[in-house]
């Protein structure tokens, strides 16, 4: 999708720093363009297609979206087909890295949410629900975009998403029924009820992350052996590699289209929604950048830890909002509203990001 960080020398003076962004491909330094069309797209077609909405909805199976599936499938592929998967053993023993993620991802994460929510809804019942259902679900798909982008640690973010998604399927049903119900109990707030499908949660794992993370370790370890590693990292990954924005920007065609007349006719109540959102995402990202560079973690693992810190799974915030309150619900419609906000802002940081590099080049 754009050359790699292992392309680039491991020193970078600061007069050469904006020459990063240089680096990358023209497809990928006009992201943000790419992005404000899609959802610009997405939620005309919406607006002004009729039934198109029924359409899209009836393509699922469960509370699963097959476009929406298919999209998170091919945006991930490319990435996760550039891991060096025997790396992960070295990855898998900084514990400094992975106590930090955790603390971050698991306990400041959804304490974050659950403040912002109560701070600007607290008359909005449903958007606040919606909202603390998006802070307990850590992103599983997405982030690994922004790292690639950003020049993180790839293998770093492959065993952290696979963590997250291990610790999702055992710990959302629980974080939901603390930070709905006992927490607000404790302070004295209205306490919501819900009941969570740990099946629902655990499919939306192995189809959002088990299927492409399976098809990049196979096409890896085949590709090696039959043709070796210099034809794969610099003759097929390449070709591969812009498939992961195809998929990107028809995911996010899709999911805008599907809310794109609620975003639209509601405009105060998605501000109000996305104030807290943009909050997060910001403090979220600058607290694990800030951390992780406090703590000695170069820059690439940095950068893995902030933006993993900072995504969240949008996927499974949206299907259990749809199977205890429907797709038409004002909890769903907060969890479309999320990568409303979260792409351009995420975009944004993987530019801070670079443009922050040569503070660890200088160490």
């Amino acid at each position: 999708m754009h050359q790699t960080r292992r392309d680039l020398p491991v020193s970078i003076p600061v007069a050469q720093e904006s020459a990063v962004l240089a680096r990358l491909s023209l497809l990928d330094r006009l992201l943000p363009l790419w992005i404000l069309l899609a959802m610009a797209t997405g939620l005309l077609l919406g607006y002004l297609v009729p039934g198109l909405q029924a359409r899209l909805s009836s393509l699922q199976v469960g509370h699963t979206s097959w476009p929406i599936a298919l999209g998170l499938l091919l945006m991930m592929y490319p990435v996760l087909a550039k891991v060096r998967y025997g790396d992960l053993g070295q990855v898998a023993r900084d514990r400094r890295l992975l106590s930090l993620a955790l603390g971050l991802v698991w306990g400041l994460g959804p304490l974050l949410m659950f403040c912002l929510a109560w701070l600007f809804l607290p008359d909005q019942a449903a958007f606040r629900t919606g909202l603390i259902l998006i802070g307990i679900a850590p992103c599983i798909a997405m982030v690994l975009i922004w790292i690639d982008l950003a020049q993180g640690n790839r293998e770093a973010a492959a065993l952290l998403v696979a963590i997250n998604s291990i610790l999702q399927v055992l710990l959302y049903a629980l974080l939901g029924t603390f930070y709905l119900k006992i927490l607000p109990g404790w302070l004295g707030l209205d306490r919501q009820s819900i009941q969570f499908s740990l099946w629902d949660i655990a499919r939306a794992v192995l189809i959002f992350l088990g299927i492409p993370l399976l098809a990049g370790f196979l096409t890896r370890q085949l590709a090696v052996r039959v043709k070796g590693l210099r034809w794969y990292e610099t003759r097929f990954l390449p070709r591969i590699g812009p498939l992961a924005l195809y998929g990107l920007l028809f995911t996010i065609v899709v999911m805008f289209a599907l809310q794109g007349q609620a975003i639209i006719s509601d405009p105060v109540q998605v501000i109000r929604v996305a104030i807290p959102l943009l909050l997060y995402f910001v403090l979220m990202w600058s607290v694990a950048f800030v951390v992780g560079q406090r703590n000695g973690l170069d820059y690439e693992r940095t950068s893995a830890l902030a933006f993993t810190a900072a995504g969240n799974n949008f996927e499974l915030a949206i299907a259990v909002s749809i199977s205890v309150w429907g797709v038409s619900s004002q909890q769903a419609l907060a969890g479309v509203i999320g990568p409303l906000i979260e792409v351009p802002v995420l975009v944004a940081l993987v530019y801070v990001s670079l443009a922050l590099r040569s503070q660890f080049n200088q160490a």
